[in-house]
């Protein structure tokens, strides 16, 4: 993915100002998977509700271990009848995959890893999303027809340049918009159509980095630590079939000597919703007593300027300063963790962190102690690590304590109050 196409700066701005078009076509892995038993696999490995999910829908599909911790999360697009293609990170589709094998279902799976690691060949579909205000009048012009009164989360077909389209009704960073995909073949067709319309909606081609942010305004926690490591002996199975790559590195200043405690629940960032107890699935008996009371809240944290202005100024002065703060996106491990301390005790964790142009903020993910989940809660985020890790994005540093103000999820006010209340 190219980083930017202008700057990160004006790339965040379009998707609050006129319509971003973003390239999804080549981070994510796809999981193909088709048969009778097809939907009942999701069902016995996913928290959520299949009651109501038939063709043309999608959902945020979220997994656990027998604990209740999370594996992961991935969209699970419903195709068509017995036909599935589940999106994200490699973590909840290799669970997918190895109750698949090690189940009795008549299903069959094909993956398509992301560009990365594929080993030849272009993806199998194309992914561009469009958002922002100007998404839906885009839409309309390119595609030659109204737009269908579609939900959120919901599949409808379009023709642009003469090739078939499907469209989920969704938006990363709370602004309306859809994620398109169809055959690769015909990705370069869709792709100018998309960009000549969209020279009268003000469209802006959103690279890398800006992209990487989004997440930020909506909410969405981008990669939890995995729950692999436990003694149930499912996990222990699970442990010898996977590949040793399949486990990211961890960075922040979270630190235990259990590895436990890097695990979150679906409670915690915020995935209470998502679980249902109208099926049986692996992790129902541990969510069912954890959903009495849970312990933690999912909460947007809002760096101090001052504090962060002084670590970043510690690049100038004789060192070693702070941990090197990456702009736009912070985050400098696969599972990034850095403690959340008030009055010196540790409260919750923080996950996810960048800058936001928008709002002209530093800010973070965090999951924290309910007592303290309350806007407008001063707390502290602990910069860096102790002691310094060996991972090459790792330089001598110190640790600093950064103060932070405790918002809602989503940040945005209008993803907030608009968007998700619709």
């Amino acid at each position: 993915m190219q980083p930017e196409f202008t700057n990160w700066r004006t790339e965040q701005r379009a998707w609050v100002d006129t319509c971003a078009l973003l390239d999804q076509s080549h981070h994510m892995h796809d999981l193909f998977v088709e048969g009778p038993d097809a939907l009942r696999l999701f069902s016995d490995t996913g928290v959520n509700s299949f009651a109501n999910f038939g063709p043309g829908k999608a959902k945020q599909f979220v997994a656990v271990d027998p604990e209740g911790h999370l594996i992961g999360d991935a969209i699970l697009f419903h195709l068509e009848q017995d036909s599935f293609d589940l999106v994200g990170h490699p973590m909840v589709l290799d669970w997918v995959t190895f109750h698949l094998e090690r189940g009795d279902y008549e299903a069959t799976a094909e993956r398509d890893p992301n560009s990365h690691l594929r080993k030849s060949g272009p993806p199998r579909l194309y992914r561009y999303e469009l958002q922002g205000p100007t998404a839906a009048a885009l839409m309309a012009e390119v595609s030659g027809a109204p737009l269908p009164d579609v939900r959120f989360f919901t599949m409808a077909e379009f023709t642009i340049a003469g090739r078939r389209v499907r469209g989920l009704r969704h938006g990363m960073a709370g602004q309306p918009g859809y994620e398109l995909f169809g055959p690769w073949a015909d990705s370069d067709a869709v792709l100018e159509a998309l960009l000549s319309a969209g020279e009268n909606h003000g469209l802006v081609r959103v690279g890398a980095k800006a992209y990487s942010t989004a997440n930020l305004e909506s909410g969405w926690v981008p990669a939890p630590m995995p729950a692999l490591f436990s003694d149930d002996p499912l996990m222990k199975e699970y442990r010898e079939w996977l590949p040793v790559t399949s486990v990211g590195s961890i960075g922040g200043s979270h630190s235990s000597d259990d590895i436990r405690d890097y695990c979150l629940t679906p409670f915690d960032i915020g995935y209470g919703k998502t679980v249902k107890f109208d099926h049986d699935f692996v992790g129902r008996a541990a969510l069912e007593k954890l959903a009495e009371a849970p312990p933690r809240t999912k909460v947007t944290l809002v760096w101090n300027a001052e504090d962060v202005t002084t670590a970043i100024g510690s690049l100038y002065r004789p060192g070693p300063g702070a941990k090197f703060i990456d702009l736009p996106k912070a985050r400098y491990a696969t599972h990034h963790e850095d403690a959340v301390l008030v009055d010196g005790r540790q409260v919750g964790i923080s996950l996810d962190c960048g800058y936001l142009a928008n709002e002209r903020v530093m800010v973070s993910l965090a999951t924290l102690a309910n007592e303290y989940a309350v806007p407008g809660t001063e707390v502290t985020v602990l910069w860096g690590e102790r002691p310094v890790s060996a991972k090459p994005a790792v330089e001598e540093h110190e640790q600093v304590e950064i103060r932070a103000t405790v918002a809602p999820v989503p940040f945005v006010d209008f993803a907030r109050e608009a968007y998700r209340s619709r």
